[in-house]
């Protein structure tokens, strides 16, 4: 029977329905399910709903189950609606009566409340993580191949000119900024809902503040009725955070997919790292960064589907948010594979020397002359005019020689505050203390 099943049986189609792929999914929040317990349970003894007799012994059954999920053991029956029943139903087979105890105080909304919490907290560790190794790694090409001069584009014609460190580095910072949204989620994401029930409160004593220092929460979510609106949209926020990094990568992946043909031909990668063509033996095909590009507009589009899944939903639990975790779950595992390929591609990136020497570039440099011409004393407008009349008539010459001083330019990438910049945002998660609560709950 369903934990919440009385005396009728369900019609079978309604059932297969209904539960969709929750199974399958519900296999991540496993370990998170359990966690929750244990913190529950170590409340429900210190409201006297639990004896420490029984404590003790949920806690050991519960600590073998998570212990069970962590070495790959632990399945969701096809008999069993979800990870909830079926930590239930284990823990009631195998210490009887004290295992029916533990959802005392909490309905099926607030558990799988914190467990989605619990979960994402992890995938945004994995994430930030995954950002910082390509953060770092770009950085690292960027001060390499700084003297290495590339042309700039707009409106892809020819403006003025780049460099591969300005290149790398741009992407850097813009990594270094989606992570500010990242920490927003994070911070969505760290407030406790554990107690709100089925979203109206309970009329047992719960000690909230208690959950939330065991789970490792920074806060609560006080409202209870909020608590359950932020199902929904704690997803969005997190997926809108997810888009922002994409976004970068997938503008990223565009510039390599560029800059690769051989029409530029300003980078290269190993012949092993890219693939072929079935008619035509020359293929070289940047199909990573084709798949990088694609998946990450996929992920773009993810704040918007969850809008529309929970748009015009009135407060309180719908059946419509159990589907978010079939959009969210699989793009997270996404984002962080693009996260991972994009790094290793790039380990493996070779970067032309000497491009900008080829004639076709020359009026690259015309800026260049313009405000030479203006340091002289000739007026803007007047230098332009002369230099413009330069090309017209085919006199102009480059001024190749360049002096770009100030701060985030060719001369001065200033990629030891854009570092900074990452490090101050990274500080302020504070995954570890979110370790050392769930490290001392499982003790």
């Amino acid at each position: 029977m369903k934990i919440w099943q009385k005396n009728i049986e369900v019609n079978k189609n309604i059932e297969a329905f209904t539960v969709g792929k929750d199974r399958e999914l519900d296999l991540k929040m496993a370990a998170f399910d359990v966690l929750g317990s244990l913190a529950h349970v170590q409340m429900l003894e210190s409201i006297a709903l639990l004896s420490a007799e029984e404590l003790a012994e949920i806690q050991v059954a519960l600590k073998k189950i998570y212990a069970e999920i962590a070495a790959g053991e632990f399945v969701i029956e096809d008999t069993v609606e979800d990870v909830h029943s079926q930590v239930e139903w284990l823990l009631t087979q195998r210490i009887g009566e004290a295992g029916k105890k533990i959802h005392s105080g909490r309905s099926r909304n607030d558990q799988v409340l914190v467990d989605l919490k619990l979960y994402f907290r992890s995938c945004i560790e994995e994430m930030a993580g995954n950002t910082s190794v390509l953060f770092d790694q770009l950085i690292e090409l960027s001060n390499t191949h700084k003297d290495k001069l590339l042309p700039g584009y707009t409106h892809l014609q020819i403006a003025m000119p780049s460099s591969f460190g300005l290149w790398f580095g741009a992407y850097a910072e813009s990594l270094a900024d989606d992570m500010e949204l990242m920490l927003a989620a994070w911070k969505v994401c760290n407030k406790n809902p554990l107690g709100s029930a089925a979203g109206y409160g309970s009329s047992f004593p719960l000690n909230r503040t208690m959950t939330t220092s065991l789970l490792g929460f920074e806060r609560l979510n006080y409202n209870v009725v909020y608590a359950q609106m932020g199902r929904g949209k704690t997803e969005r926020i997190l997926a809108q955070a997810m888009s922002a990094i994409a976004a970068s990568l997938a503008k990223m992946a565009m510039d390599v997919c560029l800059f690769i043909n051989q029409n530029f031909g300003f980078i290269s990668f190993p012949d092993e790292l890219t693939t072929g063509s079935s008619i035509m033996p020359h293929k070289k095909n940047p199909d990573v960064f084709e798949l990088i590009r694609s998946r990450c507009n996929k992920i773009q589009a993810l704040p918007n589907e969850i809008a529309m899944m929970i748009t015009n939903l009135p407060s309180g639990y719908h059946r419509d948010l159990q589907l978010l975790k079939e959009n969210l779950f699989p793009a997270m595992v996404s984002l962080n594979e693009c996260l991972q390929m994009a790094t290793y591609m790039l380990q493996n990136i070779s970067v032309k020397a000497d491009i900008l020497k080829d004639k076709k570039y020359d009026y690259l440099f015309s800026v260049e002359v313009v405000n030479e011409l203006a340091l002289k004393g000739v007026p803007f407008r007047e230098a332009y005019k002369q230099v413009g009349e330069s090309i017209e008539n085919g006199t102009f010459k480059p001024l190749t020689e360049l002096n770009h001083t100030h701060e985030g330019s060719i001369g001065n990438l200033c990629n030891a505050e854009i570092e900074e910049m990452m490090a101050e945002v990274l500080a302020q998660f504070k995954f570890e203390k979110t370790h050392q609560a769930i490290e001392k709950l499982l003790a």
